[in-house]
């Protein structure tokens, strides 16, 4: 199979490292890419929010399956435009992206077939927001930006003057651009955050391993919130018993709930959950596989990932057995200094080789390639990612490898998945 994958950050990596492994394909190809990607794929310059250049591509180069990864071309239909065309096409399409698109979608989604969520209320301008806000009078408390924004459009505000300034950020200020015409006001949950990606089909869901991330910028989760810092897998919290009450209440709920909206999902439903002392509660969806989240449950999948794709394309999911690796898997993204905010870019980067010689996984986000060279070109660049026989032993790694991969201004955290949550 000829395989197109949309996108170019450390998630697309690793997915098309994945598909790279498949005795199924043949060729890969990304649009845009990035520099690391192109050891694996050729990389074709075309946005992926150009969908008429994008299918025009996938038929003159006779594309068997095309892989839309990131959250804006999915919002925007890109899977419907390649089905217009007769192509075959991984990720939900249009009508059911909205789980990610919208959070007032999602919520009330959640509020209507009782799926475990924050109580919460929308708003659409800001004297009623900061009316409910001072009524209700509990702090902290999550204002969020109704679209999409980056993985950035969540505040936690922890005093009333700063979910006024949050709600006036977004709604009048428009920082998050047009994602902000509406805000969501949600009481703010306690305990232990999960992420739990599933490959579903409408029709039967298979959830992932489990994994956790660390949202914010700096060490002992302090600073602005980030598109993510780092990532581990397993949870530490994630045990069976859980597991199974995710499947109960939340994960098929949620699958038969978009059903019944005649929005039925097919791809990659990600859930962001939180492990309270009621339950676990959906903190977010996301329609489609976490950045960087991929980085350490792709590493960890036995089976076919194009096999996979298929199966959820054609609504045979229940045909196929996913295996998995036992061991743990850790990612730590190396970022630009000044990140999530300001930073510069076209610095030369060192020391990949010699990390992937001694075991490294080194997922490329924000790079560009430069003759010979690799230079930073972006906020996030690099996931460099480490497998091990438990989390302990994958964490030892990850950051010895770290300590290999240098560049000017480089920010990492130095505590991903050593915080242990009961």
């Amino acid at each position: 199979m000829k395989v197109l994958v949309i996108g170019g950050g450390g998630r697309e990596h690793a997915i098309i490292w994945k598909l790279a492994q498949s005795k199924n394909v043949s060729k890969i190809y990304c649009a845009p890419g990035n520099g690391g990607i192109a050891d694996l794929a050729e990389c074709v310059p075309i946005d992926v929010m150009d969908f008429e250049k994008l299918t025009k591509f996938a038929k003159e180069n006779n594309i068997d399956l095309t892989v839309v990864a990131p959250d804006d071309p999915l919002a925007a239909g890109a899977v419907d435009a390649f089905e217009a065309n007769g192509l075959r096409a991984f990720g939900p399409n249009k009508a059911a992206a909205i789980i990610e698109g919208s959070k007032s979608f999602s919520k009330d989604l959640m509020k209507k077939y009782n799926i475990p969520t924050a109580d919460y209320e929308v708003f659409e301008n800001s004297t009623d927001a900061i009316n409910y806000i001072k009524a209700n009078n509990k702090f902290p408390v999550v204002v969020k930006a109704d679209g999409l924004a980056l993985g950035k459009g969540v505040i936690i505000a922890k005093t009333f003057e700063e979910a006024e300034n949050a709600v006036h950020d977004i709604l009048d200020d428009k920082i998050f651009g047009s994602a902000g015409a509406k805000v969501v006001v949600e009481d703010f949950l306690t305990g232990p955050e999960i992420s739990v990606l599933a490959f579903t089909d409408g029709k039967t869901m298979k959830p992932m391993v489990s994994a956790q991330d660390h949202k914010r910028a700096f060490d002992n989760d302090e600073g602005p919130n980030t598109g993510g810092m780092g990532t581990f897998s397993p949870s530490r919290v994630y045990t069976d018993e859980v597991a199974e009450e995710c499947m109960e209440k939340i994960f098929i709920p949620t699958m038969n709930a978009m059903n019944a909206e005649n929005r039925t999902f097919k791809g990659v439903l990600y859930f962001g959950l939180m492990k309270t002392v009621d339950g676990v509660k959906v903190i977010e969806y996301n329609c489609r596989f976490g950045d960087p989240e991929t980085q350490v449950v792709l590493p960890r999948l036995k089976s076919d990932l194009c096999e996979i794709f298929n199966a959820v394309i054609d609504q045979r999911l229940d045909e196929i057995d996913i295996e998995w690796n036992d061991d743990a898997c850790v990612c730590v993204v190396m970022a630009s200094g000044g990140y999530p905010k300001n930073y510069e870019k076209g610095y030369k980067i060192d020391g990949i080789k010699q990390a992937e010689s001694l075991g490294a996984l080194v997922f490329h986000a924000g790079t560009k390639r430069s003759d010979n060279d690799i230079l930073t070109n972006g906020g996030r660049v690099l996931g460099v990612t480490a497998l091990g026989d438990n989390l302990e032993d994958a964490i030892q790694k990850a950051y010895k490898y770290v300590d290999l991969v240098n560049f000017e201004n480089a920010h990492f955290r130095k505590d991903i998945g050593i915080k242990k949550e009961i």
